[in-house]
């Protein structure tokens, strides 16, 4: 029809021009409609630019106009579809015009915020992942746009003094999976991105380092041929791309790119996830000793896990790198989770321990965590201690508990040899830490016990664990409140079976022994074990080097371990004579009597006196010292202990009887509470003054044994005797003997008031005349309070005693007549003392003293 008929045909073609001119005025509107928008958007965002906004406003508020101007992009028709529309030439081109004003426009925009602050190449970022979120906005238009920002940089950066820009780690993440897109202009605009982003990152690099920056390693004017080949450095080379970014990135720039990276995962485009898993995984290989935040990214990766297994294998690979170069750092954040550890923390467990180069810092990092204790935390509800899995420090548990996964694995072996005794002991400890802590049965987890009983039989050491099973020693040591005991077992069986790690295992224990403050029920294990171990293995001669150890330990701090070694060093007087240095072990026993401990005490006496059964006499040079130690013992409060000490000053006195120039001071020191506790209300006490007054006199060469032979001897003939000798060979020492006398006067205790007040009178009757007038007076103030007694018995005698200080103050006019009376009496006044008191003692029940009249005239004197 149209052949026939012109007019009808040219109708036709009208209207199809007209259509056709319709979609071009809707396509050139859309376009005029994304230029204004994006002039209005310029606009805005210099005027902001220029404000004086907080930065962090100012970037946010951009950042959204940023994004509404990349949306205006986005949905523009490319130029390939503006030309199907069938326009003239001339419309083409000024559509074309209009469209490269559009990116320029946007382009602008960026250069210009940019070319202020690189810290806006964040938005860069921002793009690349507004583009991989929404499929249809990654385009080549847009990846040209901003390979030209980042060419504009790189222009600006080779100026500066300082590079800041802390994004381009997260930027080259986001490009580093473009450069593996399925669109190879795509593919190329990245890996071009990507070296320019590399310079920027190499300026930034070399101006931290102080490094001048080399112009010719890059080449800002691309010839045909570099533009090319250098971005094929990139494409699809994921080893290559990870390489350079960790070579050129700074850590903290890494750490971002590795960051972002992991975050990529869990992507949902199967795709980007492998992609980031492959990258991630060549970065770990070439530098994850530069990366940073370790412990943040292991922590990630336990949470993506336990949300889902999606790339479990990749976050597991990772985990291994990053143990390989940070193990301290992936160890202890590992060893951070609830306690017991579920199975997504033993996966990561074994990732960590998979290489065997890296197992000795690894075991090295968990035995720092073990030398930590479960702590515990204050019950603010109770006032006191609340022990529980939930209120305590869980890491040495959770440390404990990492061993067992640990200590199996084929790749440890070595590691395990090399650490054996460290582990050991260090697993002793953490047993008695545990039994600390006051665990319901649901959460009574035996951890450091399951350690140890897998550190046994990875050391070759099954058959020790199969006899302690046999023994039923796990459940004991279990149940026992204390291990002290399970101790001592474990290093009685290892010593049975002779086991290979003894020279080790010893000088480890000696290492620890020597170092410095340890907890107090450390040093008592180290103690247990090391005494049982060198008991079982070296009998004579005995490593002088542990001696010093022992002489130590002998005044440690904890009662327990003085005790320990004080009862080993008793076991040992058979050998006594051949150490060298045993006047400072008998020196260190002797400073042990001081201990407030009365069990430590008793231990001191005991132990001492075996060594001096088996010394030579030669050794008795310390007698002099050591019999003074005694003294004060002897009016210690604990009966068995005062008897003890008095028996072992008469026998020390006994075995020195060839040197009695040495002991005389010692026995008149001693002279005192020998005398008092003669009236001891314990048998034993009694019976030891007893003993030993008979030869503490004897070796004065004095005669008391005819009074002390029977029960029934009495109190005041034995006092009138030691007095009537000591006027005739000691009588300068009676002063000092009543100096002694006072400290008893105000004891507690009735019968040494009453035995204290008759010595006193005794000494003061025999030697009175050798007192001053100021200690008279001192003297008479004394017992004048005692007349005050609420015990009559002990008024009687107080009667009697200040009677005679009395009378010696009488005859006393002056200091200058009694230095002269002394003089005269020195060598004139031996005349003998007759009974004052006529005092009974309180075995016989009667405690006042007898008619006091004759006894108040009596002047024998």
């Amino acid at each position: 029809t149209s052949t026939r008929n012109p007019k009808a045909m040219s109708s036709l073609q009208i209207l199809h021009y007209s259509v056709k001119r319709h979609h071009m005025v809707h396509k050139v509107s859309s376009l005029l409609d994304a230029y204004s928008g994006l002039l209005s958007n310029e606009s805005v965002i210099l005027v902001v630019n220029s404000s004086f906004v907080d930065p962090l406003l100012q970037f946010e508020s951009q950042l959204k106009i940023i994004e509404s101007s990349f949306r205006m992009l986005v949905v523009m028709p490319s130029l390939d579809k503006i030309k199907e529309m069938g326009s003239s030439n001339e419309d083409f081109e000024d559509m074309e015009n209009l469209y490269h004003n559009i990116l320029n426009t946007y382009e602008n925009i960026l250069l210009t915020l940019v070319s202020k602050d690189l810290y806006k190449l964040q938005i860069l970022k921002e793009m690349l992942v507004w583009m991989s979120k929404d499929r249809s906005y990654l385009q080549e238009r847009i990846m040209v746009i901003i390979n030209k920002v980042l060419r504009f940089t790189v222009t600006k950066v080779r100026k500066y003094t300082s590079v800041d820009a802390p994004c381009l780690g997260l930027l080259a993440a986001e490009l580093s999976l473009l450069c593996s897109h399925e669109d190879p202009s795509i593919v190329q605009q990245a890996s071009l991105g990507m070296c320019h982003l590399l310079y920027i990152a190499q300026c930034q690099y070399d101006i931290r380092t102080n490094k001048p920056t080399n112009d010719k390693s890059y080449s800002l004017q691309f010839p045909s041929s570099d533009v090319e080949f250098l971005p094929k450095e990139f494409q699809q080379d994921k080893s290559k791309i990870a390489q350079r970014v960790g070579q050129t990135l700074l850590p903290s720039l890494l750490t971002d790119f590795v960051w972002s990276l992991l975050m990529k995962l869990s992507s949902p485009d199967d795709k980007i996830a492998s992609d980031a898993a492959s990258i991630l995984k060549f970065t770990l290989e070439f530098h994850a000793k530069k990366v940073t935040m370790v412990t943040k990214i292991v922590d990630a990766i336990y949470r993506q896990l336990c949300d889902n297994n999606c790339m479990k294998d990749v976050m597991l690979r990772v985990i291994t790198l990053l143990t390989c170069t940070s193990p301290k750092k992936v160890i202890f954040q590992l060893m951070d989770y609830s306690v017991p550890a579920d199975d997504t923390l033993i996966q990561m467990w074994q990732a960590a321990g998979s290489e065997a180069s890296v197992a000795p810092h690894v075991l090295k990092t968990i035995l720092l965590i073990l030398k930590g204790k479960p702590e515990e935390m204050e019950d603010t509800l109770t006032q006191g201690k609340c022990f529980s899995l939930d209120a305590t420090n869980l890491m040495p548990l959770a440390a404990s508990q990492a061993l067992c996964t640990f200590l199996p694995l084929g790749s440890y072996k070595k590691a395990v040899a090399q650490f054996f005794p460290q582990l050991l002991m260090t697993l002793m400890f953490q047993v008695f830490y545990s039994k600390e802590l006051k665990l319901t049965p649901r959460d009574n987890a035996l951890y450091a016990q399951d350690a140890l009983r897998v550190l046994l039989n990875c050391s070759g050491l099954q058959q020790v664990d199969i006899t302690l099973t046999k023994e039923n020693f796990w459940d004991q040591l279990s149940e026992d409140p204390c291990c002290y005991c399970g101790v001592y077992f474990i290093a009685k069986t290892l010593s049975e079976y002779n086991f290979p790690q003894f020279p080790e295992t010893l000088r480890y224990l000696y290492k620890l022994s020597v170092e410095g403050p340890r907890r107090s029920e450390d040093t008592v294990i180290i103690v247990i074990f090391l005494t049982e171990l060198l008991n079982n293995f070296f009998k004579d001669p005995f490593p002088e080097e542990f001696l010093v150890l022992f002489t130590n330990w002998i005044n440690d701090a904890n009662p327990i371990v003085s005790k320990l070694i004080l009862q080993r060093i008793a076991h040992m007087s058979p050998v006594v004579n051949k150490i060298e240095n045993v006047s400072s072990i008998l020196i260190a026993i002797v400073d042990a009597f001081l201990s407030k401990d009365d069990t430590v005490v008793f231990q001191a006496l005991v132990t001492l006196r075996r060594l001096l059964n088996k010394l030579d006499k030669v050794t008795y040079s310390l007698g002099t010292r050591i019999g003074s130690s005694y003294c004060p013992l002897m009016d210690h409060i604990d009966g068995g202990i005062r008897s003890m000490a008095i028996q072992h000053f008469g026998e020390l006195v006994r075995d020195m009887r060839q040197y009695t120039w040495m002991l005389n001071d010692v026995i008149l020191e001693g002279l005192v509470p020998l005398i008092l506790f003669l009236e001891d209300d314990e048998e034993r006490v009694a019976e030891a003054c007893k003993y030993t007054l008979k030869i503490c006199t004897s070796q004065l060469k004095w005669s008391t044994s005819h009074l002390l032979k029977d029960e029934n001897y009495s109190f005041e003939m034995v006092v009138l005797n030691i007095c009537n000798n000591l006027i005739i060979s000691h009588r300068n020492y009676i002063t000092n003997l009543i100096s002694d006398t006072l400290g008893f006067l105000w004891s507690s205790r009735t019968y040494l008031k009453k035995a204290s007040v008759i010595l006193i009178g005794y000494l003061a009757k025999s030697g009175g005349h050798l007192l001053l007038r100021e200690e008279i007076e001192v003297m008479l103030d004394v017992i004048e309070r005692l007349l005050r007694d609420e015990d009559p018995a002990i008024k009687e005698l107080a009667e009697i005693t200040y009677d005679i200080f009395k009378k010696i103050a009488d005859k006393l006019t002056s200091a200058t007549l009694k230095q002269n009376f002394q003089k005269l009496l020195k060598f004139f006044y031996i005349k003998k003392l007759k009974p004052l008191y006529n005092y009974n003692s309180l075995k016989d029940q009667i405690d006042s003293p007898t008619d006091s009249k004759d006894i108040k005239n009596d002047k024998t004197l």
